[in-house]
């Protein structure tokens, strides 16, 4: 696409059948024709046809136009996104003098800076809508009208596009209200949303795989918006509507109140509408007098000093400092020591984003909080009671690190510290710590909870053989963990990892081996007949999110002796995974088919821990690869290594790494000498409850410096913060 300046856009311009219509799309496909007729592509250009003529708040006219390209199978590709792109930008002519981006295309004015070129695959763009009510184009021509749009699938699916346009200087405001599709890979199933009229890769707002049925909406960054529909057969429906709303005008003026118990609140732009790229809002504050500074409390986001890399999720510009925003699962509290301090925020996404909303309010600067609270790294306050009692009040276990250890108070003249309480191990001589563990008490982090709301004391009461709640629920779905061949510790030869040995067959029966393009990239462990669990990183990059390029390798021992090799339906990364922190370092992959119980015991899935559970010193715990065997190591092993690590306190991960996310964990030897590396990521840490008990996932390899390295162990995604996400999708 690119903005054909110095030319008025007419209504006729919508209607492709109109004269106005056919008379400038063809001088446009002329001039666009010669471009590439004679440029060094020439013997491969087909074709330009220019599919829509738009306008915006920018003046002129927007232009939409295919290229096509027949280009020969060959090893290196014959024609780039970015050569395309440079021919035409380099076909521009602009003047130096007057510094304008517009320039002349053999005699065209176009915006040099609106270029946009994308390339895509035919299947992108190719249509089958015939008795599905896919309507061609709509157009919003009053602001706040609401245009009703319903899309069903006929027996025989249905792929179309649907183009929105409304009034120039407005955007386009799209409702759901309900999606009715089966969870898919994005490519069966979907509806995507682009931020213009052709299906291009760099304009996506947001892509829909899963059903919805709460409505939510979806905000353009200008007049126009595409949906793509993609549906198989069956009873298949999308309802919603859509509306030209004016560009809204971020900014406000607030003044605090002396009492800090009085708050109020600011929104993203748009809220509750998901954020769309580009959107900005300035908030200037005051307080009633200097001491008094102003406190944010976000729900489900978190603002951090920027580093070296970009803001992924979001620019603030506070008092000329630039922070980063991202998504959390709890709730943090930034200060802004200032009494009149300005915020400035932009998002910074490339696609739509969650809302956030924040509540203000003054406090006193010297004395952020209460004189028998604790300041929390997250901003929040916790009494100072609750510091060292082994639950993560903070949020990001600030209140729990750098705590010396516990007295066990076995005497019984004083309450026992929770973290001695029930955790399966006899810490005191008298065994006072392990009676009436199955008694109910409230419901914490650090309590198992059983299916029926009511909490025990016991930590790791979940398949451990004993019926501890009343309802039995600690002792259901417990199918797991328990392989037939119980010889870890022993090897079948001397080949090594970061300290590993072979494992024997049926050993690690979960283990399993991802390839992607056919070969080896990450590991994964089993859940269920159809669920993996995997490192949301390994899915990060576009092409690597595709389920069309992974395969699934089970019950292998030696690369390429897999007893079953499964394809992936889809892959669900979590949706607070950062990039740059690998925090909610996290994904479950669906199998297309489940596998077959006659694997067993070949094949089989890992205990998952409650959100309670404990590693204590008698668990024995394990990582297991066929990742390499040093850091610089060139060669891959072909048969599955294990190593016998420890987990180490999140006192000591966090003075190997500095801050770590309380969804991480450590585990490793003090040497080094025995570690995951590169083609682990995903697959599991595994422990084994004392006295020959189940295997529980207790990490996800996830990142580290290096590998084997002195001091720098191993990091991995602490699995108990994330059980019920997991059964949320699983289940």
């Amino acid at each position: 696409m690119f903005r054909v300046a110095n030319v008025e856009f007419i209504p006729e311009f919508r209607q492709e059948e109109s004269l106005e219509f056919v008379s400038m799309a063809s001088k446009i496909q002329h001039v666009v024709s010669n471009v590439y007729k004679t440029s060094s592509v020439a013997r491969l250009y087909k074709q330009v046809v220019i599919s829509d003529l738009s306008n915006n708040d920018k003046g002129g006219v927007l232009v939409h136009f295919w290229m096509v390209f027949v280009v020969p199978q060959l090893k290196s590709p014959a024609v780039c996104e970015e050569c395309v792109g440079a021919i035409l930008r380099d076909s521009v002519h602009t003047s130096l003098k007057n510094r304008s981006s517009v320039g002349y295309l053999l005699g065209l004015p176009v915006d040099i800076d609106s270029i946009l070129v994308n390339v895509v695959h035919r299947s992108d763009y190719t249509s089958s809508g015939a008795g599905s009510q896919c309507v061609d184009k709509l157009h919003a021509n009053l602001p706040g009208a609401s245009v009703p749009l319903n899309v069903y699938s006929s027996w025989g699916g249905v792929s179309c596009h649907v183009k929105l346009t409304s009034v120039p200087g407005s955007l386009i405001r799209l409702t759901v209200s309900a999606f009715f599709i089966e969870p898919s890979d994005c490519v069966s199933e979907a509806l995507t949303v682009y931020d213009a009229l052709l299906p291009m890769r760099g304009r996506i707002l947001h892509r829909l795989c899963e059903p919805v049925s709460s409505s939510f909406s979806i905000v353009s960054t200008s007049n126009v918006m595409l949906l793509s529909f993609r549906m198989t057969n069956g009873n298949k429906n999308f309802r919603g509507h859509f509306e030209a709303i004016a560009d809204e005008v971020c900014m406000s003026q607030i003044e605090t109140h002396l009492d800090p118990d009085i708050t109020g609140k600011i929104y993203s732009p748009f809220h509750p509408s998901l954020l769309p790229p580009q959107s900005s809002c300035t908030w200037k504050f005051e307080t009633p007098n200097a001491v008094l500074g102003v406190a944010l409390r976000f729900h489900n986001y978190v603002l951090k000093a920027k580093g070296l890399k970009g803001c992924e999720h979001g620019w603030w510009k506070i008092n000329e400092i630039i922070f980063c925003g991202s998504y959390v699962g709890h709730n943090t509290v930034f200060r802004i020591d200032d009494h009149s301090p300005k915020v400035e925020f932009r998002c910074s996404s490339r696609h739509s984003v969650q809302p956030f909303h924040a509540s203000y309010s003054s406090y006193n600067i010297s004395q952020p909080c209460p004189e028998s609270h604790f300041l929390c790294s997250t901003g929040l306050c916790v009494e100072k009671s609750r510091r060292c009692d082994g639950l993560d009040d903070c949020q990001d276990e600030s209140d729990e690190v750098f705590c010396s250890r516990p007295t066990k108070n076995c005497d019984g003249h004083s309450p026992l510290h929770p973290l001695f309480v029930c955790n399966g191990e006899t810490d005191c001589a008298n065994g006072i710590d392990e009676i009436n563990c199955t008694q109910e008490t409230t419901c914490s982090a650090i309590r198992y909870q059983c299916s029926i709301g009511s909490c025990i004391l016991k930590k790791n009461a979940k398949c451990d053989g004993v019926r501890d709640c009343q309802d039995s629920s600690d002792e259901a779905d417990c199918a797991c963990g328990r392989p037939s061949v119980n010889k870890v510790g022993s090897s079948t030869g001397p080949e090594r990892i970061v300290g590993g040995v072979n494992s024997n067959e049926g050993e690690w029966p979960w283990q399993v081996s991802l390839h992607f393009n056919g070969n080896l990239y990450c590991g994964a462990s089993v859940l269920s007949s159809d669920w993996l669990i995997s490192a949301a990183h390994c899915f990060s990059k576009e092409r690597l999110s595709d389920p069309r390029y992974w395969s699934a390798h089970l019950g292998m021992l030696t690369q390429g002796s897999a007893k079953h090799v499964a394809e992936i339906r889809r892959i669900v990364v979590h949706e607070y995974y950062n990039d740059y922190t690998f925090d909610y370092d996290i994904a479950l992959l669906q199998l297309k088919k489940p596998w077959p119980p006659s694997l067993g015991p070949l094949v089989q899935p890992i205990c998952l821990p409650s959100p309670s559970h404990t590693v204590t010193d008698s668990h024995r715990c394990w990582v297991t690869g066929w990742g390499y065997r040093y850091e610089d190591d060139k060669v891959l092993p072909s048969v599955l290594q294990k190593a016998k690590v420890s987990l180490l306190s999140q006192t000591d991960c966090k003075k190997s790494y500095g801050p770590i996310s309380p969804r991480m964990l450590c585990a490793g030897v003090p040497s080094g000498e025995q570690d995951a590396c590169r083609g682990d990521s995903g697959g599991p840490l595994t422990c084994r409850a004392p006295g020959g008990g189940r295997w529980f996932l207790i990490g996800i390899v996830s990142w580290g410096a290096g590998c084997g390295r002195p001091n720098l162990p191993g990091v991995y995604t602490r699995v108990n913060k994330f059980t019920s996400w997991i059964y949320s999708h699983i289940s």
